[in-house]
């Protein structure tokens, strides 16, 4: 499991996505990825614009919440989808990267789940073998909102 990736995991109610890669900016982008993942079918996502997010927290473990509300509220306000992210700081305090996408359309892009927020108490980062895992559980409608 050296290749960066994501997953969707099992989380009760609610939805969990589990990234992982060499560096922990790497597992937040895939873990990023893999929520945007639940809102709109990835491969139908174009890079063509792009939106910065920045996220603040006490702890790495918080800072992994913080960044998913930031990633859904730029869903959410400006109706925007990313197919690539990239965090250029990643500490344990602070996270500032790039989502690469495009504005929502409801013509091209196939809708998923309605994510609402980040469960801060279903934050958990793990490293294991020289990979981080970051795992991240989503409030949503519980349902598709296709």
């Amino acid at each position: 499991m050296t290749s960066p990736g994501w997953e969707r995991v099992d989380a009760g109610p609610d939805v969990g996505v589990r990234g992982w890669a060499l560096t922990r900016g790497e597992a937040f982008a895939q873990v990023t990825l893999g929520m945007f993942a639940l809102l709109v079918t990835p491969e139908q996502v174009r890079a063509t614009e792009q939106r910065e997010v920045r996220a603040q927290a006490t702890t790495p473990e918080r800072l992994l919440a913080a960044w998913i509300d930031e990633c859904v509220y730029v869903h959410e306000i400006e109706g925007f989808v990313a197919c690539a992210v990239e965090l250029t700081v990643c500490s344990d305090t602070l996270a500032h990267g790039v989502l690469r996408g495009e504005p929502l359309d409801l013509a091209r892009h196939r809708l998923g789940l309605a994510v609402k927020s980040a469960a801060p108490e279903g934050a958990r980062l793990d490293l294991r073998g020289g990979v981080h895992e970051a795992t991240i559980v989503v409030r949503s409608t519980g349902r598709d909102v296709s």
